[in-house]
């Protein structure tokens, strides 16, 4: 235990406190003193035991003002964390639809190259028919010229 001298209300006192911690007791003695001496400056000298007891209640008064407001925005932080959990659940929900949409398109697109394809094939051989048949004419043509 580590003792440290400090003053308050113009006096001296020597309050121990866990080693490393001397000088968070002085400056909390410090901000204490500021706010009982501001205290005593507005309402004068009215003992005190009662300026302690309202400069301790106003020091309340603000750490549950500052817990409620902590408190406040643990639950923003809330509302927002479950906020942002549901638009990227959203998102993934979107992301595997779309990825559900690709490969449907992907699929009648290989669908559409294989008719294309089968239609080429059709194409080309009637072609080769046609030419064939032509081919033939021509030629039963020029026999039936050479005859005559």
């Amino acid at each position: 235990m580590a003792n440290v001298n400090i003053k308050f209300n113009n006096k001296d006192y020597l309050l121990s406190c866990d080693d490393g911690q001397e000088e968070s007791l002085k400056k909390l003695t410090k901000f204490l003193d500021k706010k009982y001496s501001e205290l005593k400056d507005k309402l004068g000298n009215i003992g005190e035991n009662k300026l302690l007891l309202i400069t301790t209640i106003q020091l309340i008064d603000d750490y549950f003002d500052l817990k409620q407001k902590v408190t406040n925005q643990k639950r923003k932080l809330d509302d927002i964390s479950n906020k942002f959990k549901e638009i990227k659940s959203l998102a993934i929900q979107y992301k595997d639809d779309k990825d559900v949409e690709i490969k449907k398109l992907q699929n009648e697109l290989d669908g559409f190259k294989k008719t294309i394809e089968e239609n080429n094939t059709l194409y080309e051989t009637m072609l080769d028919k046609t030419t064939q048949s032509l081919e033939k004419i021509i030629s039963n043509t020029e026999s039936l010229s050479k005859i005559q």
